[in-house]
C-alpha cells in the first residue's frame, strides 16, 4: 500500500527515548536519596519507574534495555556496595509473586504489540456491548488492543499472577480484570476469546473452546494455530506475527490469508 511513514519527532526517535527513561530513573533515585529515604527503597522506586517507562516501547528488546538500563547502570557504578547482601533476595521475592508456579505452564509474558488486533472488528464483527475475554491478560497490552478493535464492546481479563492482575486493573481501569485460573473461568458468557499463549497449550483452548463457547462465538490466538481446525482467517502482521481467527465449534472451514 502507498503513503509515507510517519516522521517521528526527533525526541521520540530511538535511542533518545531509552537514554530520557535511563536519565529519569536516575534523577529518581538520587531526588529520593537526598531526601533521605533509604538506599535499597530508594533504588526500588527508581527500578519500577523504568520498568513502567518500558511498557511503551512495543519492541521486546527495547522494552528489555529500557527497564534493565538502571539496574545495570546502578550495578556498574559501584553504588551497589552500599546494598546488604540479602537485599538480593528482593529480585527473586518479586519474581516469584510475578509469576507464580501455578502460571509456570502456560506462556510468559510476552505483551500483545501495538495494532495487532486492528482487523479484528472487520473480520469478527460484534455489537456494541459484547463480551470480549482475554484469557492470561499479563500486564494488559492485549486488553488495550482489544479496547482499540471493539470500542463499545463490554472487555475482560483474567490473569493467574496476582501482581500482574493488579497491574493490569490499575492500567485498563475501563476493564474488568480479575485474578484467576483461565483454564477454570468459563468461557460461555462471552462473544469472543482472545489468547496469545504457547503452542502446548492449544489443544487445551481447543478442548475448552468446543466445550464452552456458544454457537457463534469467536476465539483469536495472536501467532499459535489451534489444532485439528483450519482458521476463518489468517493475518500476516510482520515482525514474524499473525493473528489466527477461528469458529472452533465448526469441524472444518475454508482459510482466507490477509
Amino acid at each position: 500500500m502507498g503513503g509515507s511513514p510517519s516522521v517521528l519527532p526527533s525526541w521520540a526517535r530511538w535511542p533518545l527515548p531509552a537514554l530520557l527513561s535511563w536519565a529519569l530513573a536516575w534523577a529518581a533515585y538520587l531526588m529520593l536519596g537526598a531526601l533521605g529515604l533509604p538506599i535499597l527503597l530508594a533504588l526500588t522506586a527508581a527500578s519500577t519507574l523504568g520498568l513502567g517507562l518500558s511498557i511503551i516501547h512495543d519492541s521486546r528488546w527495547r522494552r528489555l534495555m529500557v527497564a534493565g538500563g538502571f539496574p545495570l547502570s546502578f550495578l556498574l557504578s559501584g553504588s551497589a556496595a552500599a546494598i546488604p547482601g540479602w537485599a538480593w533476595l528482593l529480585p527473586l521475592a518479586l519474581l516469584a509473586l510475578a509469576y507464580p508456579r501455578h502460571a509456570w505452564r502456560d506462556a510468559p509474558l510476552f505483551p500483545t504489540p501495538r495494532d495487532a488486533l486492528l482487523e479484528l472488528a472487520r473480520l469478527a464483527p460484534l455489537p456494541a456491548g459484547a463480551r470480549v475475554l482475554d484469557a492470561g491478560c499479563g500486564l494488559g497490552a492485549g486488553l488495550l488492543e482489544l479496547r482499540r478493535a471493539y470500542p463499545e464492546a463490554r472487555i475482560s481479563g483474567i490473569e493467574w499472577s496476582p501482581l500482574l492482575a493488579r497491574l493490569a486493573a490499575w492500567r485498563c481501569g475501563w476493564a474488568e480484570v480479575r485474578r484467576g485460573d483461565m483454564w477454570a473461568q468459563s468461557w460461555a458468557e462471552f462473544d469472543l476469546v482472545y489468547l496469545f499463549q504457547r503452542p502446548e497449550s492449544m489443544q487445551q483452548a481447543l478442548q475448552k473452546a468446543r466445550a464452552e463457547l456458544r454457537p457463534g462465538a469467536w476465539l483469536a490466538s495472536l501467532d499459535f494455530e489451534l489444532p485439528e481446525v483450519a482458521p476463518l482467517a489468517t493475518v500476516a502482521l510482520g515482525r514474524r506475527h499473525r493473528l489466527l481467527l477461528y469458529r472452533p465449534q465448526l469441524k472444518k472451514c475454508a482459510e482466507r490469508s490477509i
